[in-house]
């Protein structure tokens, strides 16, 4: 399962693939799933940055948030730096990211925590990737409208 989320623990987008598959490939297809609808016009496609640990730091994912004008805020690998720094001058620059939004990157586990508190996602029961991924898509929903209904006491 491979997942978008906004600051305050919505899913975005999901992606389910086989359990081998590593996750830097399907950084842009987690991207291109996003599509968040406001009140008129096109649903916004464009996050403002995309937080992600050192496994999305390859330069596949880096070229194509800079192509689409998104900030990146992944660390640089330490055999990624060493080779920039081997290579000199014509390494590039070092990959700077932003502190505080890198802190945030926690969203994630929060809300792969809250998708699996539904004991059919944590245990896998559906074997069928459709029926695990409507799964997902319903826990999902589930989590959008509790987090729009206004807070009540009884």
């Amino acid at each position: 399962m491979h997942l978008a989320a906004e600051r305050c623990c919505r899913p975005l987008s999901f992606v389910l693939t086989s359990g081998q598959a590593a996750d830097s490939p399907q950084f842009i297809p987690v991207l291109q799933g996003i599509k968040v609808r406001g009140p008129v016009g096109r649903p916004r496609t464009r996050p403002d940055a995309v937080a992600g640990d050192k496994a999305y730091s390859s330069r596949r994912n880096r070229t194509h948030l800079r192509t689409r004008q998104i900030k990146a805020v992944i660390p640089e690998k330490a055999d990624q730096a060493a080779n920039r720094k081997k290579r000199g001058r014509r390494g590039g620059r070092p990959v700077s990211h932003d502190a505080e939004l890198y802190r945030d990157r926690n969203v994630i586990e929060r809300l792969i925590n809250k998708l699996k508190a539904w004991r059919g996602i944590a245990s896998r029961y559906d074997k069928a990737p459709e029926s695990y991924l409507a799964a997902l898509h319903l826990r999902g929903a589930i989590i959008w409208l509790r987090s729009l209904r206004p807070a009540t006491r009884d």
